[in-house]
């Protein structure tokens, strides 16, 4: 018994040995790589931890593998091959999804979305992000696969699970079908560029920032902080305002309803002096227009550009609260006003013959009416006069 443990000892010695000797020259490696490269000085800082613990478990799986002191228990010495199996796996998957989310983050350096004309950044961003969880979904999924691969007894099942593939695929497709139709267009949100992580949006009435991206569904936060959750497939079904697809500049505008007696010159000189001395407005476009003359009121609109939508909504803000204070101190005149005329009016005397006579009774005419629709004509003498009978 000593001997077999001083032999697994040794070849654990060896072996940890050697994965300490490739650890080193690995690292020392891709330190003079690295003095050139910045991908590899990435790699080799996100990398480093599970590379070095792969080794470590390749080193007690090769011990195992060899005269370990519990050759003579089988179910023992089988445990731990399938737990150093196991742990290989894991670590491998580990180091992979290490190197490509390292990859994906490098990609992303050169794509900054804190600067003014950000729509390409956007789109990277939005790509990466749904790539980024469906490539750990792969890794776990095969990881998975691996393992339970490796475990005994799962071979033998395999017959009687392909026998119900069939079953359980329609199984499957039946209970994933919002899942899947969800993870198809999150894909398709990510590669058509309809919207993209930082886009301006209006959902449902709300307005809001697009925040993040999955593949079943996408977080917008609204003005006043608030988040909504919507379904991925809301974004392919639902008709939705995006400000900010292709540009980030709007075209805003501001209505007053004002007085007939307003200066249309007067508020349009004093838009040209006010869009100047602020920072708001970009340059692009300003418009004063009467759009409307009735019922007692003059309407006004100013249109005006600004650079992103939150930079439009305080300008056409500070538009309008400066309109307002032209108005009160320069024309009073076009503040809005109600208009009541008070008339003294006194009714004509009426007489007796003014009075309204029916339609068929009071006067010759009404008679007639009613002597037509009736039938009745009345005999008269050669005067004229009606003939009683």
């Amino acid at each position: 018994m000593s001997d077999s443990w001083s032999d697994f000892m040794m070849t654990l010695g060896i072996a940890l040995l050697t994965a300490v000797v490739v650890a080193v020259v690995v690292a020392v490696t891709v330190r003079l790589i690295g003095r050139r490269s910045p991908v590899a000085r990435h790699l080799s800082r996100r990398a480093a931890i599970p590379f070095r613990l792969l080794l470590v478990v390749i080193a007690f799986a090769v011990a195992v593998s060899r005269d370990a002191p519990w050759s003579d228990y089988d179910n023992l010495g089988e445990a731990l091959d399938l737990v150093m199996r196991i742990g290989i796996i894991v670590t491998a998957a580990w180091l992979v999804g290490a190197i490509v989310l390292s990859l994906e983050d490098l990609r992303l350096r050169h794509y900054r979305i804190d600067v003014a004309d950000n729509l390409a950044a956007r789109r990277a961003h939005t790509q990466t992000a749904v790539i980024r969880r469906l490539t750990l979904v792969i890794i776990a999924v095969l990881a998975a696969g691996a393992v339970l691969l490796s475990m005994p007894g799962v071979g033998a099942a395999g017959a009687s699970v392909l026998a119900s593939a069939g079953i359980i695929s329609v199984v499957a497709a039946v209970a994933a079908q919002s899942t899947l139709s969800n993870l198809i267009a999150g894909l398709q949100i990510a590669f058509s560029g309809s919207i993209r992580y930082g886009d301006a949006v209006i959902v449902e009435g709300e307005w809001g920032w697009v925040d993040e991206i999955t593949l079943s569904y996408v977080v917008v936060r609204l003005w006043d902080d608030r988040n909504m959750v919507l379904p991925a497939t809301y974004f392919t079904t639902t008709p939705f305002q995006n400000w900010t697809r292709k540009h980030s500049e709007l075209l805003g505008s501001v209505e007053l309803d004002v007085d007939w007696r307003v200066s249309p010159d007067g508020m349009r000189a004093e838009l040209d002096r006010i869009l100047p001395t602020t920072d708001l407005w970009d340059g692009r476009a300003k418009v004063l227009q009467v759009t409307d003359a009735v019922n007692g009121w003059v309407r006004i609109r100013i249109l005006v550009t600004a650079k992103d939508a939150p930079t439009l909504f305080d300008l056409r803000c500070l538009v309008r609260e400066r309109m307002v204070d032209w108005l009160q101190s320069s024309d009073e005149g076009g503040l809005p006003r109600f208009r009541v005329e008070s008339v003294d009016r006194t009714p004509p005397r009426r007489s007796r013959q003014d009075e309204a006579t029916g339609l068929f009774s009071g006067d010759q005419q009404g008679t007639d009416r009613a002597a037509r629709i009736t039938g009745q004509m009345p005999a008269v003498d050669e005067e004229g006069h009606e003939i009683q009978r």
